[in-house]
């Protein structure tokens, strides 16, 4: 158990070594990013600085497996370097034994990056999105309730609030809609409810709409019309519309299933969220893949010659498994293999490879 906890902390030091040293390399690498992209701006160094620092979670977040591939080496090649392997090995020790301790500490990070530092990235994430839409003009254009969906347009006359139980996949077609349009003033103008409402060229067409005048008129149901077809200008498109969504990794995990459900109930596909979803669950275990990849290249004595070589398979193969994991990724995005194989596969096979080749070193 004391060799454990020695493990464990020597471990738990090197990820932390690590994680500071790629922190200051991203807060440097991201302000140059952000005084170069709104230079147009001319933003002050506070306002950079706010959006640097809500980007950088997020930059962790990402590089997590890349941080726990350095530690795993660091961590062996120092035990190596002090002859501490050699020790433990000599007091009977196993390497798959030497390497609970260090298992344990990568499933709890990834565990507490999922739990916690998952809703703190969303929320610097959307917080980050706001404030470059202040500085561009950008704004989201759709929104998901409880009553639906809400989508929003504007032009030099004003802007329009259109809300719909129902939507196709990609928001073009709308079921039980209402659109509430307003003066370049805020003061609503006019009020449409229509059985459907399709999106094409520049302008949404409805059909069955009743259309309630709400601007100097007393009584907006005496001169309410209702048109079988009817025309409003528009100027969204279909992109705008999708992209509104955002990016999954905008919404706290805790909130994503009832986010799906409700994306569902809308209408639209959920499959890109539900694959992030099962991808984050997975996050612990592969990050438990990381260490023994790593593990298994760099826990030889340095007597043994080639650790630069063996440094440099550790991080290949690190980089060939988080590639395969991005394109099963896609895979599930696109539907074309289960969510949760595109998650958990990768993982899987990672560990599987990893623990044969440390049998292999230890026994073979």
């Amino acid at each position: 158990m004391i060799l454990h906890r020695y493990f464990a902390r020597r471990f738990f030091g090197a990820f932390l070594g690590v994680l500071a040293i790629f922190m200051i390399m991203l807060m440097l690498l991201d302000l140059i990013e952000q005084v170069r992209r709104f230079s147009g701006q001319s933003p002050t160094m506070r306002t950079l600085l706010g959006l640097t620092l809500l980007s950088l979670p997020q930059g962790i977040y990402r590089i997590l497996p890349l941080v726990m591939i350095l530690a795993t080496i660091a961590l062996f090649l120092a035990l190596a370097r002090s002859s501490e392997m050699v020790v433990t090995r000599a007091a009977g020790r196993s390497a798959l034994r030497a390497l609970f301790a260090p298992v344990v500490v990568a499933f709890i990070i990834g565990s507490v990056a999922v739990g916690l530092f998952n809703p703190i990235v969303a929320v610097t994430s959307r917080e980050y999105e706001a404030r470059v839409g202040d500085l561009t003009g950008a704004t989201s254009a759709l929104a998901l309730s409880d009553d639906g969906l809400w989508l929003r347009q504007g032009t030099d006359q004003g802007q329009t609030v259109i809300r719909a139980m129902r939507a196709n996949l990609d928001g073009t077609q709308l079921d039980g809609v209402s659109f509430i349009t307003f003066t370049p003033d805020g003061v609503p103008a006019r009020r449409i409810e229509a059985a459907r409402a399709i999106l094409d060229a520049g302008a949404w067409h409805l059909t069955d709409a009743k259309i309630w005048p709400l601007a100097e008129t007393e009584n907006p149901e005496a001169a309410a019309r209702s048109y079988d077809a009817f025309e409003i200008a528009s100027s969204l498109t279909p992109d705008e519309i999708r992209d509104s969504f955002g990016t999954p990794a905008s919404i706290p995990i805790w909130e994503l299933p009832g986010f799906i459900e409700r994306l569902q109930a809308a209408g639209f596909t959920a499959r890109r969220h539900q694959v992030f979803l099962q991808m984050e669950l997975a996050l612990p275990l592969f990050l438990i893949a990381m260490v023994l990849i790593g593990a298994g290249f760099t826990m030889r004595h340095q007597r043994a010659g080639r650790t630069g070589l063996m440094v440099l398979g550790a991080i290949l193969v690190s980089f060939a498994i988080y590639f395969l994991r991005n394109f099963a990724q896609i895979l599930g995005e696109n539907g074309q293999i289960p969510a949760i194989l595109a998650a958990w596969a990768p993982p899987f096979a990672a560990i599987g490879m990893s623990l044969g080749l440390l049998l292999h070193l230890e026994d073979g």
